[in-house]
């Protein structure tokens, strides 16, 4: 093959099509599919991705640039991964190199940088070169040129920026010697990460030999003879990190270097994984006797992976009723067929506890892939799979892309959850791509959750003739046979009305307080941070406001500022209202920091630990408070949605929802969906072993059908009455959704391109005949609602505007919406102007 198709990672849409390169002769047996690779591309250089090879060009005769350099000897991505990427390319409107790079760590994406080295100029005669290989260029000892040369020779190839930083005031010297071909700039392409490598310790001779030769060092050699003594005893261990030897004999690097010069031992650069979890112990774990539903449902898993086919399941299971076991063997059996496993959590706050458990049962054959690590662990975590040292992956959203070669299995825990949908491009949905993904590797899937999202229990209870529908697997009881808790609602407008103005009902203050006295947990949900959801001045009305956004600002207590949640912008809180002076500032709302300080007011001595974006954003944060709260150092565990789900804690018998009806009133057609997962998903982490557990929900609409039915457990009714909503409305899943979204910094000229593009989308279906109301009985339609004002019409400066493509059947809406924002972005000929194409949306703000 004597030709590339590469493409590069310049992210415009000019450039969204392979590009033809010539392979030299000397890297053809490097360059695969998926490997990233050095091109020239117009005046610099820049990264690329391999995605498919030719023997010829396309044009007979066609003059091709050559890539300049192959940037691994492994291909990061496979042949089947940049299959994935047109797919996801093609589905969500996204350019192929956003595919391509969301595939890869942060370490691999790399970037041009120019570097200096030796030249090799013509010499003018040929007593100019001298034997050791450097130019004798009647070079100016003043000028320091010497030097300078010296130092590029030592280094290989240096930046700019070093030189300069080495030599500051030689400017015109080093410009003298570019000019003059002694040195040259080249650009090259380098990652962000390197691999990392420290000095190591080995035998250079035999155990054996090393112990014959400790009786022949002198006395003042004493120390060396200490160093070497203990490398023989530890040989079972080598090779040994030098820095450890040191700190642990306590000696110098020379007495080290000493015995290296005595050819006892090796010094070496050797290679060190970044582990996260190095000097961790793991409980080790053993299959657990499986109940009949939980049985049931492993066999007919087990069905599919034995046969080495596709095949999707829905587990619906309550919580508590033993899912994680059912992930856990299921994972076993992958493994003994040769095959590896993919484990997605929709939470940071779940990885740790996954972790243990995964850990505790495969041990290192665990590689955890998710935000919190940094970049050199993520890298050395995503190498451990690629280089096939792992079998099982287990992270958030992108582990879906872990490099394995043999997919056996992908299980995706609490498949309901939002957060597996990428809010900024590409915009996927985990559950897409690992069907997707498990297609192609003749996999299974489980998408597990006790309140599954209403697409993947539709889909599952119809049956859809579609690649996509699972099929249903259910566990209605608990794994230990302990009941599911009792739950009260609590109607806080009776609570107001007899005079209880605390944000706490009486009975979830007795009931906190009969905890305490017992010695048992408590967990808290309040889905909404900070101290306060609004600032207001009583005398005049006036609401603090971001300036960059359309939205309020929220009161931190901690920082006694006010913060923008969307855009990140901080004040400090006032003391006296900015518009009219009055001092009658105050504090609207409740926010988790408010709540942990009212708790302290009315417990003295409560220990309380909050889990919000605020106290989780150190790295480990998660774990160590999670770990706090299993150790019982703490009474009560407070927090937003990371506290709802997958958490087990034998002691706590009690679960209290400050407001539950936070959510309903969101202009979004999912919020009773979302309202009732998260109250049943946190109900459930009461009484989940020997204790019985309480659960009290405190709301303002005790009468929504979500709240009534999240406080019996039953989904099915939730189900077919949401079910009946939907469909009146042609909402998700009776129809799919396309969410455009135009942003721009002149209001006038958004309005007019928001016109323009619904204007466009109509007139682009009309002419295919799809464009109508879903209300007609045709299997094929399209229709469009808007544009209208975004929910938050402002954001960092930029006005938005949105419009709703509703549509049913087999034809390509996607490609449509593309080709009308394309035609669209050419007419307004306006830089400034954003598109944004979010196919199946999750966030309708």
């Amino acid at each position: 093959m004597r030709v590339a198709k590469v493409i590069v990672d310049v992210p415009v849409r000019d450039t969204d099509r392979p590009f033809d390169y010539l392979i030299p002769e000397s890297m053809r047996a490097w360059i695969e599919v998926g490997s990233r690779v050095g091109v020239p591309f117009g005046h610099r250089a820049v990264q690329g991705f391999v995605v498919g090879l030719e023997p010829e060009p396309a044009a007979a005769g066609m003059k091709l640039k050559a890539i300049q350099e192959v940037l691994d000897v492994i291909p990061p991505l496979s042949e089947e991964l940049v299959e994935l990427a047109g797919w996801m390319s093609r589905r969500y409107a996204c350019r192929m190199i956003t595919a391509l790079q969301v595939m890869v760590p942060t370490a691999l994406k790399g970037k041009a940088e120019r570097f200096i080295s030796l030249g090799t100029p013509q010499p003018k005669e040929p007593e100019d070169l001298y034997s050791g290989g450097l130019f004798e260029l009647e070079l100016e000892p003043s000028g320091g040129e010497r030097a300078i040369l010296d130092f590029v020779e030592k280094k290989g190839e240096v930046t700019s920026k070093q030189l300069s930083r080495q030599f500051p005031d030689s400017a015109p010297v080093i410009k003298s010697l570019l000019r003059r071909g002694v040195l040259q700039e080249n650009q090259s392409i380098k990652d962000k990460l390197q691999i990392k490598t420290l000095k190591a310790v080995d035998l250079a001779v035999t155990p054996d030999e090393a112990e014959a030769a400790l009786a022949s060092f002198a006395p003042k050699a004493q120390r060396q003879r200490e160093v070497l003594q203990f490398i023989v005893e530890m040989k079972e261990m080598l090779p040994l990190a030098l820095k450890d030897v040191l700190a642990t004999l306590q000696v110098s690097a020379a007495t080290v270097k000493g015995l290296a010069d005595k050819g006892y031992i090796t010094i070496e650069d050797k290679e060190a994984f970044r582990d996260p979890y190095r000097g961790r112990w793991f409980k080790p774990s053993d299959p657990l006797p499986l109940t009949a539903e939980q049985q049931n449902a492993y066999d007919r898993i087990v069905s599919v992976l034995d046969a080495q086919r596709h095949g999707v399941f829905l587990l619906h299971g309550v919580t508590g009723s033993g899912k994680t076991e059912i992930y856990l063997q299921s994972i076993q059996r992958c493994i003994a067929q040769g095959r590896q496993a993919i484990v997605l959590v929709p939470e940071i706050s779940l990885t740790p506890q996954m972790v243990e458990r995964f850990k505790g049962r495969f041990g290192d054959q665990v590689a955890v892939m998710h935000s919190r690590l940094s970049g050199g662990e993520r890298y050395d975590e995503w190498r451990k799979i690629r280089e096939g040292r792992a079998a099982v992956a287990i992270g958030a959203r992108s582990a879906v892309f872990a490099p394995f070669a043999k997919i056996g299995l992908i299980i995706m825990d609490e498949e309901h959850e939002t957060s597996y949908k990428q809010e900024e491009s590409p915009k996927y949905h985990a559950r897409d791509v690992a069907v997707q993904r498990a297609m192609q590797h003749g996999a299974a899937v489980i998408l597990g959750s006790a309140t599954p999202s209403l697409e993947s229990y539709h889909a599952a209870r119809s049956q859809a003739n579609d690649e996509f529908a699972p099929m249903l697997l259910e566990m209605k009881a608990r794994a230990l046979g302990n009941e599911l808790p009792g739950v009260q609602i609590i109607d806080m407008r009776e609570e107001l009305k007899e005079g209880n103005r605390s944000m706490f009902s009486r009975s979830l203050h007795q009931a906190v307080a009969d905890r305490l006295e017992r010695k048992e947990q408590t967990v808290l949900l309040l889905n909404r941070r900070g101290y306060s959801t609004f600032v207001m001045c009583r005398s005049c009305g006036y609401v603090a406001g971001c300036p960059e956004c359309d939205i309020s600002l929220t009161y931190h207590q901690k920082s006694n500022n006010l913060r923008c949640h969307y855009c990140g912008y901080a004040e400090p809180a006032p003391s006296v209202c900015p518009e009219c002076g009055s001092e009658h500032i105050r504090y609207f709302g409740t926010g988790t920091q408010r709540v942990e300080e009212e708790l302290a007011k009315l417990f003295p001595g409560i220990r309380v630990i909050r889990m919000d974006v605020d106290t989780t954003t150190e790295k480990g944060s998660h774990e160590k408070l999670l770990k706090q709260f299993r150790d019982k150092k703490a009474d009560v565990l407070l927090g937003t949605q990371m506290v709802a789900k997958g958490l087990d804690f034998p002691d706590v018998t009690l679960v209290g929802v400050i407001t539950a009806d936070s959510a309903l009133n969101l202009p979004d057609f999912r919020a009773a969906e979302k309202t009732f997962q998260l109250l049943t998903q946190v109900a459930g982490r009461a009484g989940r072993h020997q204790l019985p557990g309480e659960v009290m929900i405190q709301s303002y609409t005790p009468d929504h059908y979500s709240i009534i039915h999240a406080s019996g457990h039953d989904y099915d009714s939730f189900v077919r009455e949401e079910l009946k909503h939907r469909r009146n409305l042609h909402y998700p899943p009776y129809c799919r959704l396309i969410l455009v979204t135009l942003s721009h910094e002149q209001l006038p000229f958004l309005v007019r391109m928001a016109e323009n593009m619904v204007s466009v989308l109509q007139g682009k279906a009309r002419q295919k005949g799809w464009y109508g109301s879903l209300d007609r009985l045709t299997s094929d339609a399209f229709d469009v609602l808007g544009p209208v004002a975004s929910p938050v019409p402002r954001i960092k400066n930029r006005y938005r505007f949105q419009c709703m493509i509703k549509w049913r059947g087999t034809i390509d809406a996607v490609g449509l919406v593309r080709e009308a924002a394309e035609q669209l972005e050419d007419t307004a000929q306006n830089p400034k102007l954003q598109i944004s194409i979010d196919v199946d949306p999750q966030m309708l703000m």
